[in-house]
């Protein structure tokens, strides 16, 4: 039988969540976003198998205290929380431990890597009432915030086409100094699809309202992937020719690996998940297409992105002579009002939506509701890896997304 929540599922407004981080190298991250939310949280112990990592939490919290033993911190009952930050393929296992031990659960991306996993998350929050929220912090940028409100106020009609992509050359956090893989190695060594959805597709769900009460749904997708040409080239250049990674069959994962969804109301999404290939970085990549209106994204740091509104528009776009708007002239207008009212201390403690996402979860489980981005939604856009890997293996068959809220959502 599960344990129930330790705080409870309601909190005392006077009782700030108590919260253990684990995974104290990726988790110091959000250090500064704690502190800022002081008045909401406490933190207790950081937790990691590494004790060197605890050096730079105790110059921060001299008071803090330190865990080696997870499984023993979830015993703890003067923690409420756990903020799992650990490497993506322990992320469902060490979640489902801490919501059986009666821990509210904020996870880093991806929730889960098998539909398998996908499936006892849900099934957990179901049995023991916990919240589980995943920190997608993409979702909660200004200018995806602001893309929401726009979309939710229907500035883009009827959304019909979305492209997203993570195009991002992280080939220096696959490997160890010795030629020895990371766990992002491991997950290229071992999988092939798109095994890092969440960044790009995150934001894309909410603008469509998946999971949302008269939104959509996921229905369908295929996946095809490029050869590693690029992981090899990266490999041989500094482990030399003979090394194993040098070797295109030493790596399932290819470099470009392209998506094509599309969801119960007949909107396409087209996404790209690339790791290693050599290219400045572009991970920041959303576009919106819908029957009033289009955003496309920038194409480099530094440049902007772009709207155009048939609202706001003298013309019409099907006469040739409309031109696009900095997104950024509306911000007046439809800022979104998280940012409206936060937007000094949001940017203050970290560059993307890392303040929202702790707020938002500890506010949860004090409200006794469901967060944003909650299991149904986490599942969603992490079960892409998994059916992207058997789409893959298969020359792009397409593969039905399983329904994990058991339409409990109408569309």
């Amino acid at each position: 039988m599960a344990a129930t929540p330790t705080g409870g599922f309601f909190m005392s407004a006077h009782h700030p969540l108590r919260l253990a981080v684990i995974g104290g190298n990726r988790g110091f991250s959000y250090a500064r976003t704690i502190d800022a939310l002081k008045e909401h949280i406490e933190l207790k112990v950081v937790c990691d198998l590494d004790e060197n990592v605890f050096g730079k939490w105790k110059e921060r919290y001299p008071d803090i205290q330190t865990s080696t033993n997870y499984e023993k911190l979830l015993d703890d009952d003067s923690i409420d929380a756990v903020f799992i930050a650990t490497p993506m393929l322990i992320h469902a296992r060490q979640s489902v431990q801490a919501m059986r031990a009666g821990k509210h659960v904020l996870c880093e991306v991806s929730s889960a890597h098998t539909v398998e996993d996908c499936w006892e998350l849900v099934e957990t929050v179901e049995q023991t009432g916990c919240v589980y929220m995943m920190a997608e912090n993409f979702c909660y940028t200004r200018l995806n915030m602001m893309i929401r409100n726009m979309s939710e106020q229907g500035l883009f009609g009827e959304l019909t086409h979305a492209e997203c992509g993570y195009i991002h050359d992280v080939r220096i956090a696959t490997n160890n100094e010795d030629g020895t893989l990371k766990w992002r190695g491991e997950m290229l060594r071992d999988y092939n699809g798109i095994n890092y959805p969440t960044h790009s597709l995150g934001p894309i769900a909410q603008w469509l309202g998946i999971n949302q009460k008269d939104g959509d749904s996921f229905d369908y997708m295929t996946t095809v992937v490029s050869k590693p040409a690029s992981q090899c080239d990266y490999f041989a250049e500094l482990f030399g020719k003979d090394h194993p990674g040098a070797q295109p069959d030493y790596w399932k994962q290819g470099d470009s690996a392209l998506t094509l969804i599309r969801t119960k109301k007949g909107a396409v999404i087209y996404l790209r998940n690339d790791f290693s290939s050599p290219r400045p970085f572009n991970y920041k990549h959303h576009a919106l297409q819908g029957t009033k209106g289009s955003l496309i994204p920038p194409r480099f740091e530094g440049e902007e992105p772009m709207v155009w509104f048939d609202s706001f528009s003298s013309e019409r776009s099907y006469n040739g002579n409309v031109t696009w708007t900095p997104v950024w002239e509306y911000a007046d207008r439809f800022e979104h009002p998280w940012w409206q009212q936060s937007r000094e201390k949001a940017e203050s403690v970290a560059a993307f939506g890392d303040y929202f996402i702790m707020k938002e979860f500890a506010e949860a489980i004090r409200e006794g509701r469901r967060p944003e981005m909650d299991v149904y939604d986490s599942v969603a856009i992490s079960s892409v890896f998994p059916l992207s890997v058997e789409s893959a293996a298969n020359r792009g068959k397409p593969v039905s997304f399983p329904d994990f809220a058991r339409n409990k959502f109408k569309f």
